[in-house]
């Protein structure tokens, strides 16, 4: 019993040590401007543009709903997908 006490305090201070280390969002501004940034810079397919752009516009929905590191998110994948 004692150890089990022991290992639900462990799993609380680490969850709550990771929060406090997490990187905050970037504001969708600045990453939206990163995208686009890279988008008319990449090189990449007609494909994987058409797919930056649909992850872009999910990422702007994310936004307008004050979700910004949903967008990050979102905004990240279009990225990986320009090469950047």
């Amino acid at each position: 019993m004692r150890s089990l006490k022991l290992v639900a305090a462990l799993v609380l201070v680490s969850g709550l040590a990771s929060r406090a280390f997490a990187a905050d969002p970037v504001p969708c501004e600045q990453a939206l401007n990163d995208l686009k940034a890279a988008v008319a810079s990449s090189t990449s397919s007609d494909a994987d543009k058409a797919k930056a752009a649909d992850l872009e516009s999910q990422g702007i929905e994310r936004c307008k709903a004050d979700d910004d590191a949903g967008a990050d998110a979102l905004f990240a994948d279009a990225m990986k997908l320009l090469g950047k």
